[in-house]
């Protein structure tokens, strides 16, 4: 029941200011449609993906937990290419669901691609309010009791790749849209909004030998009034078989710091199948109170363009 209460707590902060609820995922690397639309299509075959996160095992029922699933393609037309993914994202008795349609233009530049993305969708923050309980009855949260409302919201982003690099901008909840508002009697009003959220990614795919391929990686994200967060990776391709990788996440917010080693490993079951799974161990006192996190993620693809399948992708 603490826990629960402390979960709540972190929530009703958020209250009058920008909320900073964009899901977190390890394996980023391997599905970066859900950080930037304009990744769509750049594998070259239809790409689905099923992604299944539950974060700080052993801390009780309020653990979060997001379940993905993505999918995205390039269209006859080589400079087009579309997508989508919805996603649940629960933490405690608040449940942020939504759905987002993706749209990319792309056009070769030099020795790659550079596409530009569009997403837009909507979300609905659910909370079961059955499930919360107050220490103080009278808050007016608690009684005015604010109600799940659809919401609109848009994401945009850039990226340009080659076979051997990649980089990417992008921006989301583009329309910060408000959620959780509370009418109280003095005629006042209060709210927390979605922030928008800033994404950089970039990339390398260095080859070793004939049967190693090196990739570091990088990703940054921002949102106004809260750090900058940071994740360093790199991983190992073997045989072009099985990846095996760790990165150094920083996650930090106006209230807690959850930074964390993880470790992840991706399998080529096949030409059309690649299986991952990842496990996070937090490096501050988060670690005292649950045994980490994990992330698995299927994903299967299908050639829709065969003259233009390329193998092995290395993004």
């Amino acid at each position: 029941m603490k826990k629960s209460i402390i979960i709540i707590g972190l929530f009703l902060l958020t209250i009058a200011a920008s909320a900073q609820r964009d899901a977190l995922y390890s394996q980023f690397m391997f599905n970066r449609l859900v950080i930037n639309p304009a990744y769509s299509g750049s594998r070259d075959v239809l790409t689905m993906t099923l992604l299944n996160r539950y974060q700080w095992v052993g801390f009780g029922d309020g653990a979060p937990r997001t379940l993905t699933f993505s999918a995205h393609s390039p269209m006859r037309n080589e400079n087009v290419a579309l997508g989508m993914y919805v996603y649940a994202d629960q933490t405690g008795p608040f449940t942020d669901v939504g759905f987002m349609g993706n749209y990319a233009y792309r056009v070769r530049l030099l020795n790659g691609i550079l596409s530009l993305g569009l997403q837009a969708g909507f979300n609905q923050v659910n909370v079961d309010w059955d499930a919360v309980e107050m220490r103080d009855g009278d808050d007016p949260v608690s009684l005015s009791r604010p109600k799940n409302k659809i919401q609109p919201d848009a994401n945009f982003g850039i990226y340009y790749y080659t076979k051997s690099y990649y980089l990417g901008v992008s921006s989301k909840q583009l329309f910060e849209s408000q959620y959780g508002k509370v009418d109280f009697e003095d005629g006042l009003s209060t709210y927390a909004t979605l922030a928008r959220h800033f994404y950089g990614i970039a990339g390398a795919a260095i080859p070793l030998t004939d049967f190693v391929v090196f990739r570091p990686g990088l990703m940054f994200k921002y949102t106004e009034s809260a750090p900058l967060n940071v994740d360093i990776n790199a991983s190992f391709l073997f045989n072009d078989i099985f990846w095996l990788g760790a990165s150094y996440r920083t996650n930090r917010n106006a209230i807690t710091t959850k930074n964390a080693l993880v470790f992840m490993i991706e399998l080529n079951l096949s030409e059309n199948w690649r299986l991952g799974y990842s496990y996070d161990t937090y490096l501050t006192e988060m670690k005292t109170h649950q045994q980490g996190s994990h992330e698995i993620m299927i994903s299967h693809d299908i050639n829709l363009f065969k003259p233009r399948m390329l193998t092995p992708r290395y993004f």
